[in-house]
């Protein structure tokens, strides 16, 4: 087996099981464990966790993402005013079990975003600001953590003027551009197990 893949296999089964949570640590320990040299980048270790995923999972797997997906859709719908994008595994089509919801919404306020999701009935477990720097700007946000019907989320409540501002995605390479509400509801009437995923690989 190519050295590269056999360390992107390793550092897959450390995130699938938990043994690690981010994918560089999981590339550094699967190194040193299988004793290669070798780098692979993050998307490489993304198709491999896919793969794993899909063998473990099977058919549940994509009984789960349809699920999630419509739990997206109902929740973005509530929150349709602040116009929620759907972003995350969800949106790339690669959730697996113990996946979340990830949703951005654009607002000056999230105390109101909070209020309408406690009023629908979200249990909100936590709520934080959050400070990050991306290309030289400072960015805020609010994270606004969920549950309902057993389905975890992670609400992002950002300020207006970032709604167009496409982050670059750290495991793909790409930009994190996810689904619209209006985009997520074509998707699930023609194809709900679609998947946004490059097909080149990043280092």
């Amino acid at each position: 087996m190519d050295p590269r893949r056999e360390v992107a296999r390793e550092a897959a089964r450390l995130l699938y099981t938990g043994a690690a949570e981010e994918y560089m640590h999981a590339k550094e320990r699967a190194s040193r464990s299988l004793g290669i040299n070798a780098k692979p980048s993050n998307h490489e270790v993304a198709v491999e966790l896919d793969h794993l995923s899909d063998q473990m999972e099977g058919e549940d797997r994509r009984r789960l993402l349809v699920r999630m997906r419509g739990h997206a859709l109902d929740l973005m719908r509530l929150l349709a005013e602040y116009d929620p994008v759907l972003t995350g595994s969800v949106w790339r089509g690669t959730a697996r079990r113990g996946s979340d919801l990830d949703i951005n919404v654009y607002s000056h306020r999230p105390d109101e975003v909070e209020s309408e999701l406690r009023s629908a009935g979200y249990s909100v477990e936590d709520s934080r600001g959050e400070v990050a720097v991306h290309g030289g700007r400072t960015i805020r946000s609010t994270h606004i953590y969920i549950t309902l019907n057993g389905i975890q989320g992670e609400v992002v409540v950002r300020p207006p003027e970032e709604r167009d501002e496409a982050e670059r995605c750290e495991i793909y390479g790409d930009a994190k551009r996810g689904l619209t509400l209006t985009d997520l509801e074509k998707l699930m009437k023609t194809d709900p197990l679609r998947k946004f995923v490059p097909g080149r690989r990043y280092k």
